[in-house]
C-alpha cells in the first residue's frame, strides 16, 4: 500500500478518527466517513485505522493478531467491493468457544465462519510466499468472526470498512487444533447455523482460492505497511460464506470439516 497516494487532508483524517471513536465509545453508530476520506483511498483509510489502533493501545489494549476481510465473493457482493482488506484483533475481542457475546458488545453484529490460524514463526522477511506461510502456521481451528460496524446501517464503502478496523468486533476459536499436515484448509466444507437452522454454507476455496493464500496476502501487505505478522498471533483468514445478522438470544454454530465445530451465544441487550 502506497501511503503517498492518500488524498485526504490531515484534518479530514482526524475528523474520521473522531467520528468512529465517538461511535465506539457511545455505542451509537455514526455516519460513514467516506465524505472525509473518500470511498477508495486505502492509504487514508488505513491511516485512520492506524490512528484508532494507537488509541486502543494507549488505553491498555493489546494486539493479538489480524483479521482478513472481504475474501469471499459472497461477502464482496454483499458489500459492493472487489478486494480484501484487513484489521487488527485486540485481546478483549476474544470469546471462548461456547461463550457469550454481551449485549451491546458488538455494534450491529453479523457473523461469518472461517478458518483461523495461529502462527508459530514470525513473517518478517523472506519471500512471504505460500510455502513460507505454510511453514509458519502452527495450527488451524474453526472460527466464528462477529463483525460489527460503527457505521449506521452498515452503509459502508471499502474506505469506510477499512477505516473502521475492517468492521472487526469479536471472534471465537474452536477447540480442535489441526496442523496443515492433518487438515488441508482449501478442502474444508463449512455449514453455519443460527438457532439450529442453516443460514450459510461454503468451502475453503471460497476464501481467495485458499485460506493459506489469504494469509500470504496479509503477510505481504502487513510487511509493506511496516507491521509484519509475528509468532503467536491469531489470523482470521476470511469468510467461507456470507455474513448473517444476529439478534440478542441467538446461538450460532459453525461446522468446518476437519476442524470440528465452534459455537457462540448472544446475550440480551443490557438495560441501563
Amino acid at each position: 500500500m502506497n501511503r503517498a497516494l492518500a488524498t485526504a487532508s490531515t484534518s479530514d483524517t482526524a475528523r474520521a478518527v473522531a467520528r468512529l471513536a465517538g461511535a465506539s465509545a457511545s455505542g451509537v453508530p455514526c455516519a460513514p466517513v467516506r465524505d472525509l476520506i473518500g470511498r477508495d483511498d486505502l492509504a487514508a483509510a488505513y491511516a485512520v485505522q492506524a490512528a484508532l489502533t494507537e488509541r486502543r493501545l494507549s488505553a491498555g489494549a493489546r494486539v493479538v493478531g489480524r483479521k482478513i476481510g472481504l475474501t469471499s465473493v459472497a461477502v464482496q457482493r454483499q458489500l459492493g467491493v472487489d478486494r480484501p482488506d484487513f484489521g487488527v484483533l485486540f485481546d478483549d475481542m476474544a470469546c471462548a468457544d461456547g461463550g457469550t457475546i454481551r449485549g451491546g458488545q458488538v455494534l450491529q453484529p453479523r457473523v461469518e465462519a472461517e478458518v483461523a490460524f495461529v502462527l508459530g514463526a514470525d513473517l518478517t522477511d523472506g519471500a512471504l510466499d505460500t510455502a513460507q506461510v505454510r511453514d509458519a502456521i502452527e495450527y488451524g481451528v474453526a472460527a466464528l468472526e462477529v463483525c460489527g460496524s460503527r457505521v449506521a446501517g452498515w452503509d459502508i464503502s471499502l474506505g469506510d470498512t477499512v477505516a473502521d478496523n475492517a468492521s472487526a468486533g469479536a471472534y471465537v476459536l474452536g477447540e480442535r487444533r489441526r496442523t496443515l499436515d492433518e487438515t488441508e484448509p482449501v478442502d474444508v466444507v463449512m455449514s453455519m447455523s443460527v438457532n439450529g437452522a442453516e443460514v450459510a454454507t461454503g468451502k475453503g476455496a471460497d476464501c481467495l482460492g485458499d485460506p493459506v493464500e489469504a494469509v500470504a496476502w496479509l503477510a505481504r501487505t502487513a510487511y509493506d505497511l511496516g507491521d509484519p505478522l509475528r509468532a503467536g498471533q491469531v489470523v482470521l483468514s476470511g469468510a467461507l460464506g456470507p455474513m448473517r445478522p444476529v439478534s440478542p438470544g441467538d446461538t450460532v454454530t459453525a461446522t468446518l470439516s476437519g476442524f470440528g465445530t465452534v459455537t457462540v451465544h448472544f446475550g440480551e441487550e443490557e438495560v441501563s
